[in-house]
């Protein structure tokens, strides 16, 4: 194993969360493993994001096929008895410290007890000098780069069928956002032994939002050019922000 390598190999799989028309951002996840120096490719899959016809009773379209498709992500690795999965989104960017410090960071996943890892995450949090991963309790917003292990693996299946199979409002949580689903799962389940990364291995790369829609400047070719490049300079800063 390469120093390079150590993430992205430490996983039995990693899926990809990625709409089958995205090409540029699957294009720019194709990139960003690079970085970490992928080896064995058959550990990292594209995976065919879910696009519903409608919301139904979710917030919105967009939430709905965020949802069955991290649904449909843990059914596979459930299938395939994986002993644990990584589950990325499209926009991921990583940082430059996951970057560094990859071969520290798996060595630290592989000595503590988890069920559940943030990589990635929006929390603020105060700097430790205990490592790189804490025991987090509280709720999560995004789930944009998260890991599971095989027990938790099959509990959140049966969690998130529980919740396409209640009404909206439910008070043991009907359809809401998936990463509102992992807080209410962990919230519910306090025996589920959760980690989060301080820093954050991973943030969300600027790119335009198919739930939101194409600003009209991104439709207009040269304008979408200049955008894309501010885009880029955006997301070095962002990389180097998160150290």
């Amino acid at each position: 194993m390469t120093p390079k390598s150590s993430l992205l190999n430490f996983f039995d799989q990693s899926y990809i969360i990625n709409l089958p028309e995205r090409i540029d951002r699957r294009r720019k996840m194709k990139q960003e493993l690079k970085m970490l120096g992928l080896v064995e490719p058959s550990r990292v899959a594209f995976f065919s994001a879910i696009k519903p016809a409608d919301k139904g009773d979710f917030p919105g379209l967009g939430a709905r096929g965020c949802f069955l498709s991290h649904l449909a992500v843990l059914r596979e690795a459930e299938r395939k008895n994986l002993d644990n999965v990584l589950i990325m989104e499209d926009d991921l960017l990583f940082t430059r410290f996951l970057i560094q410090q990859q071969d520290e960071i798996v060595n630290e996943l592989q000595q503590l007890n988890w069920d559940i890892a943030y990589l990635g995450h929006g929390e603020n949090l105060v700097g430790s000098t205990k490592g790189v991963f804490q025991i987090y309790s509280q709720p999560l917003i995004l789930a944009h780069f998260v890991a599971f292990n095989r027990k938790a693996i099959a509990q959140m299946v049966d969690a998130l069928e529980a919740v396409l199979s209640r009404p909206p409002g439910h008070p043991d949580g009907g359809p809401m956002h998936v990463d509102g689903a992992y807080s209410t799962f962990r919230m519910q389940h306090p025996e589920i032994t959760t980690l989060i990364a301080n820093p954050s291995l991973g943030t969300q790369r600027s790119s335009p939002s198919n739930i939101t829609g194409y600003k009209w400047f991104e439709t207009a070719p040269v304008l979408a050019q200049l955008v894309g490049v501010a885009r880029s300079v955006k997301d070095l800063q962002k990389r180097k922000t998160f150290t």
